[in-house]
């Protein structure tokens, strides 16, 4: 299956490339970084550090549709709206793995799913989306008398804060107790604060080096607690996830879809 990349040189996007070409199926078929890149012509293989791969880096707008099956998307959120533009225009499924999307984001990838077949997810490790599962089963048995915190850490140069994937485990917790996230999340205490409110769930956030990821939700009641926690120590386990999304997206509908369905953790 030829697959295509969005922002080759981003920090996932050379993961990506690794994962790519170390899969017996998919081949990396387009490299894309903007117009104005310096990484234009650039061999991906040596963009990503592992030697040539006789793929070059191209513009987004010097993309050939004919020479891809599936994108995948890292990149940011500024440049969400051209990359899935370019995915409905010439109608090609695509994983998004790009977090901290605004509300009209959200709107517009909704839209496109009605077209083409998207996966989205905050997270693409099989452990974490293992893990979505088990908050949700923690919740319907301590949701009535425990509180619960959830704990992320990522590397200093991470721009959105709670991660996508702390609020993906908020809201499998809130929507297993009934509860509005939008309402019921708190992001920061500081000074002297009142009670804590049982129906909250709160976020503590912490960005430092090179931790590439961790998650963590408390259920804390009197006398005793219960922690789920997930830790990756390499990149690799997020690409290797999304190819495998690709991989099956690639043979889908057109629909909006998540690792659970990848997966089949719904069945």
């Amino acid at each position: 299956m030829k697959v295509g990349l969005f922002g080759a040189n981003g920090r996932m996007g050379r993961v990506l490339i690794e994962a790519l070409n170390e899969h017996d199926k998919a081949e990396l078929s387009v490299a894309s970084v903007r117009d104005n890149s310096p990484w234009v012509g650039m061999d991906v293989g040596e963009l990503a550090g592992i030697g040539k791969l006789q793929t070059a880096c191209s513009g987004l707008s010097s993309i050939n549709p004919a020479d891809v099956d599936v994108m995948i998307d890292f990149t940011l959120p500024a440049a969400f709206d051209n990359n899935l533009q370019w995915c409905v225009t010439n109608n090609k499924p695509v994983v998004i793995g790009t977090t901290g999307l605004s509300s009209e984001q959200l709107s517009l990838l909704a839209e496109a799913a009605t077209k083409i077949p998207v996966v989205f997810a905050a997270n693409y490790s099989v452990g974490v989306n293992l893990m979505l599962s088990l908050v949700k089963q923690a919740a319907r048995a301590l949701g009535a008398t425990a509180d619960i915190e959830i704990i992320e850490a990522h590397h200093r140069f991470k721009q959105d804060a709670p991660s996508g994937t702390a609020m993906a485990i908020g809201e499998a917790i809130a929507d297993e107790l009934g509860r509005d996230l939008k309402t019921c999340a708190v992001y920061g205490r500081e000074g002297k604060t009142p009670p804590r409110d049982h129906n909250t769930i709160g976020f503590a956030t912490v960005r430092a080096g090179d931790v590439v990821g961790e998650h963590t939700a408390l259920f804390a009641d009197i006398g005793e607690r219960l922690e789920i926690t997930h830790k990756a120590s390499s990149r690799l386990t997020f690409a290797r996830g999304a190819v495998q999304a690709a991989m099956w997206l690639s043979t889908q509908k057109a629909g909006q879809y998540g690792m659970n369905d990848v997966l089949a953790l719904n069945q």
